[in-house]
């Protein structure tokens, strides 16, 4: 006989614990480790650290692991030490990685993939964050022949030999990806990098049909949409994080935000926008700390456009993401400061809500007061 308690579990799913499907990928919850650099990697190439860190997340209990913008380009990396998948051996061991999560744990596993563009050959964030290496550098490409900072090097300005050429490198990294093994897609279109160049009108000062108007300044990033959607099976996820505001005098505001996202849903291919904000220029429109991130983003996009969106930023706690998801702000919610602070933020968190249909690891249970957990038990005592 089925306890009351079991019967009202059943009947109550916490918000962050509601299953969800997006195209044809199906999430056992809303909580998404977000992509964080790890500046762990020589020549792009991952290895046990990016093993660990994702794979404890997916052990963790989060429905969604996506790993770190991985650039599409030696170019294309914001620092010497940043992840890639531009060329052939970096697949097997991203194909580790995401094997260990599918054999481990009920997550599934995505990849960002990005080109710092303007923003690139800079040190690692402990040693100088945006300041240009001093040896062992790279030329920049952005949409416009304007350096990032004071300090930076005057990238070059894409022609359409370049553009071509970027294509392909995107369109390279995510046929890389699918051979990897990694579930769905995400495009870095945020915060100052390659895409971002082009959309924000401080970095874009083109004359030309990619430049001016916001529909010409979205036309390049629609081309990147085009060429890695292109390779992706029909239902594989791919989502784009997008700076919904410049965060500074000159640039993009969520207005423009909006409309981005209305020209992305209208252009097809995307599944999802997770928006942000800031990083398109070191004096200020940085990310600042703020309650519940960019979720007021979120929530306007997924309300005035209808898409289904990602928040994202400064969302730490299990109320935080619960009210996130009951307002409507998101159909899904990205934690980085959490899942860095614990790993198992998720198993956690249905601790935290007397929920135990989360299902912990086989391997967690040595003793029989956790052994009430074991894929979860309805009746364990939370302990």
């Amino acid at each position: 006989m089925r306890s009351s308690r079991a019967e009202s579990m059943e009947a109550t799913i916490p918000p962050l614990f509601e299953p969800y499907k997006i195209r044809g990928l199906d999430l056992i919850n809303r909580v998404v480790v977000a992509p964080m650099d790890q500046y762990a990697c020589d020549d792009g190439m991952p290895n046990d650290w990016q093993l660990v860190h994702l794979g404890s997340r997916a052990i963790g209990g989060a429905g969604l692991v996506i790993a770190e913008m991985c650039n599409v380009a030696p170019e294309g990396r914001v620092t010497p030490r940043c992840s890639g998948l531009y060329k052939d051996e970096h697949v097997a061991p991203w194909k580790r990685v995401v094997d260990f999560v599918h054999e481990h744990s009920d997550a599934k596993i995505g990849i960002q993939l990005g080109h710092a563009g303007r923003k690139g050959a800079t040190k690692v964030m402990w040693e100088g964050q945006n300041q240009p290496v001093e040896e062992g550098g790279w030329p920049l490409l952005s949409a416009s022949a304007v350096a990032y900072s004071n300090e930076s090097t005057v990238p070059q300005a894409l022609d359409r030999e370049l553009m071509d050429m970027v294509l392909g490198q995107y369109r390279q990294a995510a046929q890389r990806a699918l051979e990897a093994g990694f579930d769905m897609l995400e495009l870095h279109g945020a915060h100052g990098y390659l895409p971002s160049s082009f959309i924000s009108p401080i970095s874009n000062r083109r004359e030309d049909e990619y430049g001016g108007s916001l529909e010409n300044r979205m036309r390049f990033p629609l081309e990147i949409v085009d060429a890695v959607r292109r390779v992706m099976p029909d239902d594989m996820p791919f989502g784009i994080k997008i700076s919904a505001s410049d965060l500074t005098d000159g640039g993009n505001e969520i207005d423009d935000g909006i409309e981005i996202a209305r020209m992305l849903k209208e252009h097809g291919g995307v599944d999802y926008v997770c928006p942000s904000g800031g990083g398109i220029v070191p004096w200020g429109g940085q990310p600042r700390p703020r309650p519940k991130g960019f979720a007021e983003y979120a929530h306007r996009i997924r309300r005035e456009v209808g898409i289904p969106t990602m928040a994202v930023g400064n969302i730490n706690t299990v109320e935080e993401v619960n009210s996130v998801l009951e307002n409507g702000d998101a159909d899904l919610v990205a934690l980085a400061r959490g899942h860095l602070r614990d790993p198992y933020w998720t198993l956690h968190a249905g601790l935290e809500l007397d929920y135990h249909r989360q299902p912990w690891p086989d391997r967690y249970f040595t003793v029989p007061r956790l052994a009430k957990l074991k894929r979860g038990n309805p009746d364990a005592d939370g302990q």
